[in-house]
């Protein structure tokens, strides 16, 4: 499979496969991204559900209701950042993939920042890259 992307946590205890490229990849600049990952901003793409195959590890996600009807995992192990999805609305389908968890070098991908209006005070994005409140 020429489009399969490999990822795993910073341990190496869950690792992941899907065969969906990232069509977009979004920037969130949330308070809960912001903290969930200790940075700036937090980077993701989606992909179905049915199209994230955990190959090793399962046994090794943790989980946390960040909010109503949001979930986020994260490797009990090592505490990487690696998925986050919600029960409700039009995205239940979906899951948010860490994009910092890839293995496999994507490149070209469009990008987008979310939830500028929230950003950390103490960060300017300097990109070209769409923004929206």
């Amino acid at each position: 499979m020429d489009n399969l992307l490999l990822g795993s946590c910073l341990c190496g205890a869950v690792h992941y496969q899907t065969c969906t490229p990232p069509k977009v990849v979004s920037h969130c600049h949330c308070s809960q991204c912001r903290k969930g990952h200790g940075a700036a901003f937090a980077s993701f793409f989606n992909v179905l559900r049915s199209d994230l195959e955990l190959t090793r590890g399962a046994e090794s996600l943790k989980s946390y209701e960040s909010s109503k009807s949001v979930l986020r995992q994260f490797c009990g192990k090592c505490g990487s950042s690696m998925f986050w999805s919600t029960s409700k609305g039009p995205y239940a389908d979906w899951i948010s993939i860490a994009m910092g968890t890839l293995d496999t070098p994507v490149t070209g991908t469009k990008q987008k920042h979310i939830c500028v209006a929230s950003k950390a005070t103490w960060h300017d994005i300097s990109d070209h890259w769409p923004q929206h409140p």
